[in-house]
């Protein structure tokens, strides 16, 4: 309670500005590694600066997404581990950014919680960095926000917002797609960062068990960056004609948004295998979550997508094993209504 014989005080509130300081200049000592020489100035400005710069690109289009983590920050609380979340906030941008064919350049994220814990921020912003690492994008600034009362102790919140760059006469948006074309997917690590809620629901509710050390650590595997390996294969001037990232709505509500109308996707399941989250998943109830709901809540696998022509699909799947990127040949494009369907066999 305020001491009501003297002024109150931002700190009577639960805001400290001296730690708050602290933490950006923790965050300013992570974000070095990631720097690329457009980066103008650096952490605690007001405004994060980036040269595109002259001649670099000749009709330069700028791409742009953001997302969160949602409920996934749950299964980090309960585990008392926070060093990886951040890996998912970056790629869960980042990835929606190189659908587009663009190269991600660097990378902004909101850090909200009731009181600022910066031993646990310094984590969060651990995973940050290494995911930008990962993505070959700068870290150029962000936010952290303290609100007293709004959120419960212990708990935070997390936005990111990435920003990348393409070349107008290379943006990538399935205006080529056609019957014919050949689905290639890239696995997944897991869940990634999409129907947590549900997952939570049935493996971390209250009648479930406690949780089991080696299903927590399957749960927080952090999302894929596939930025690496994606960008070199454009580096090769194939005719990579979509892509799609695997997130919420899984592949059946995914990959649709990369295939223009009167183009059907038809998906082989079993052409890649499952990580064993899912298992874990399909025996957690009885009776057991049905299949279409899990088709379109979870990845499944696959994390992202690459459709193209038939002729190059051998060029394609050679670059990306000598990456040691695996890759599976999952499904076909099928002349009928905008969609997607997935069956056992019979590609």
């Amino acid at each position: 309670m305020t001491d009501c014989r003297r002024p109150p005080t931002y700190a009577d509130t639960g805001v400290d500005l001296a730690r708050g300081d602290a933490f950006v200049s923790r965050v300013a000592r992570l974000s070095a590694r990631t720097r690329r020489p457009e980066v103008l100035g650096g952490i605690g400005g007001f405004a994060g600066l980036f040269a595109l710069g002259a001649g670099r690109w000749r009709d330069p289009v700028v791409v742009s997404g953001t997302d969160g983590v949602g409920t996934k920050l749950d299964v980090a609380r309960a585990l008392d581990r926070h060093d990886t979340i951040g890996v998912d906030l970056v790629a869960m941008c980042v990835n929606d950014v190189l659908t587009a064919g663009a190269e991600p350049l660097f990378f902004l994220d909101y850090f909200a919680t009731g009181r600022l814990d910066v031993a646990l921020g310094e984590a969060v912003m651990r995973g940050i960095a290494e995911g930008c690492a990962q993505a070959g994008c700068a870290l150029v600034g962000g936010e952290a926000s303290e609100m007293p009362g709004f959120y419960a102790e212990g708990r935070y919140d997390l936005a990111g917002f990435a920003v990348g760059v393409v070349e107008r006469d290379a943006i990538i948006d399935g205006s080529a797609v056609r019957p014919g074309h050949v689905i290639l997917g890239l696995p997944s690590s897991g869940l990634h960062a999409n129907g947590y809620s549900l997952a939570r629901h049935v493996l971390l509710g209250p009648s479930a068990p406690p949780l089991d050390p080696h299903l927590g650590a399957l749960l927080l595997a952090p999302t894929r960056i596939y930025t690496q390996a994606v960008r070199s294969l454009l580096g090769l001037g194939l005719p990579i004609h979509a892509m799609a990232h695997i997130t919420g709505g899984g592949l059946p509500g995914n990959i649709p948004r990369a295939l223009p109308e009167g183009c059907r996707a038809l998906l082989d399941t079993t052409r890649w295998m499952e990580p064993e989250v899912f298992d874990w998943l399909r025996r957690a109830t009885d009776p057991p979550i049905e299949e279409r709901e899990l088709q379109r809540t979870f990845n499944l696998g696959i994390g992202f997508v690459l459709i193209v022509p038939p002729d190059v699909v051998d060029p394609v799947v050679a670059h990306l094993v000598s990456l040691h990127e695996p890759v599976h040949r999952i499904g076909v494009v099928r002349e009928g209504e905008r969609g997607c369907d997935l069956r056992a066999g019979g590609l």
